[in-house]
């Protein structure tokens, strides 16, 4: 038999060559830059990063601002917009706001982007390896349809063919039991909704889009989301009523669920709502914990989110959805008024959620009504009268 002769390797040199090799079999990932949510709008000022479990930019302030601003500096570099009138490069600041109780954080630029410069810095961001992806933190806004104050009018509560014919299902159930958080506007005083009302919270962090001189605080009130020659629109109060409105008190309209209990959150608006501000909304209104606001001591059985924006469904969204259904929250989510797929809407085009579409008087698709196979379910949309604060009973 022949013999071979062999020669070891000190033990350092094969460290050096597994670690060499490894690196060469594993490099560096870049995070995932989501720019499904730029068709949202047309500028952007704010924009949620995930960093990895592990990145020391979770647990590290300084280092996450370094990384920050080497991102802006970058983008400004090379904006054709940002440019001053002698065509020198205008700068750029980016800021971290705060982390969502989902994990991800809430960073803001201290100007307006346009979509070209808006996706080159979501880019920049998720090239970093520690970033596991990067999405737009874009506005959504309530979903409009009519009202009235009579339930004489309200054909949508009786009616067999386009209603809900609610007369037969009251008799099994009023919501006695049930708590609903409605994330919207906030709420008015409102004698057909004041007797059905526990404590809320305003989840509105920037003072601008608040309306009401302050961030977040424990006032759901609505204060008006007039904005741009648009008059207020008391969606919440509208919403709220729909659901919850006292019933057989001989004042104003009737609820669906006359019986249950509404936690309102405020989340909308001047201007509309951040992705950012929904998002922990959903999670302290499902019972979980956000970081700087009191537990809420009424965790909902149902969250109706009657809102939204044209995008896919973000990561951060599904996050926060996951974790409410996964607490025993129930999810239901306009599909949109556009006349479009809901498909193309968030969060009517998320998973875990109760896709809901209008239908007209005669039970068919309102002419108005978002559609398609994400769909669950329709309930009367339009031409339905309930109480908003413009009609006190």
């Amino acid at each position: 038999m022949s013999s071979m002769s062999f020669r070891r390797m000190p033990v350092h040199a094969l460290a050096a060559t597994a670690f060499a090799l490894s690196s060469l079999a594993a490099p560096a990932i870049a995070g995932r830059a989501d720019l499904g949510g730029l068709q949202s709008a047309t500028s952007f000022d704010q924009f949620i990063v995930r960093y990895r479990d592990g990145a020391p930019e979770r647990t590290d302030p300084a280092l996450r601002a370094r990384g920050l601003e080497a991102a802006a500096r970058s983008v400004a570099a090379g904006s054709r917009a940002l440019r001053a009138a002698d065509g020198s490069a205008v700068s750029l600041r980016l800021t971290h706001e705060r982390r969502l109780a989902v994990g991800a954080d809430v960073v803001r630029v201290d100007r307006k982007l346009g979509r070209a410069d808006a996706e080159a810095l979501i880019r920049q961001l998720a090239a970093d390896p520690n970033v596991e992806y990067v999405e737009v933190d874009k506005l959504n806004r309530p979903f409009f349809t009519p009202n009235d104050p009579r339930y004489a009018d309200q054909w949508h509560y009786f009616e067999a063919t386009g209603g809900l014919n609610l007369p037969s299902a009251w008799d099994k159930s009023t919501g006695a039991g049930v708590v609903v958080a409605v994330l919207d506007t906030g709420i008015t005083s409102h004698s057909d909704l004041n007797g059905n009302r526990l404590p809320g919270y305003d989840f509105i962090s920037n003072a601008t889009v608040a309306g009401d001189g302050n961030g977040r605080d424990s006032d759901p009130s609505d204060p008006g989301d007039f904005y741009g020659g648009y008059a207020s629109s008391w969606h919440g109060t509208h919403v709220a009523g729909t659901i919850a409105a006292l019933t057989n008190n001989g004042v104003g309209a009737a609820g669906v669920a006359f019986n249950a209990k509404i936690v309102p959150v405020r989340v909308l608006g001047r201007g509309g709502g951040y992705d950012s501000d929904i998002i922990d909304a959903i999670t302290w209104a499902s019972g979980g914990i956000v970081s700087g606001v009191p537990a809420n001591a009424n965790p909902a059985e149902v969250i109706n989110l009657s809102l939204g924006g044209e995008g896919p469904c973000s990561t951060t969204w599904q996050n926060a959805i996951n974790g409410a259904v996964g607490r025993g929250t129930t999810i239901v989510v306009a599909a949109g008024n556009d006349n479009a797929n809901v498909s193309g809407y968030s969060p009517g085009n998320c998973a875990n959620v109760v896709s809901v579409a209008a239908n007209d008087r005669q039970g068919n698709r309102a002419w108005y009504s978002n559609y398609g196979n994400l769909i669950d379910v329709t309930a009367p949309g339009g031409e339905t009268c309930v109480p908003n604060a413009s009609n006190t009973g």
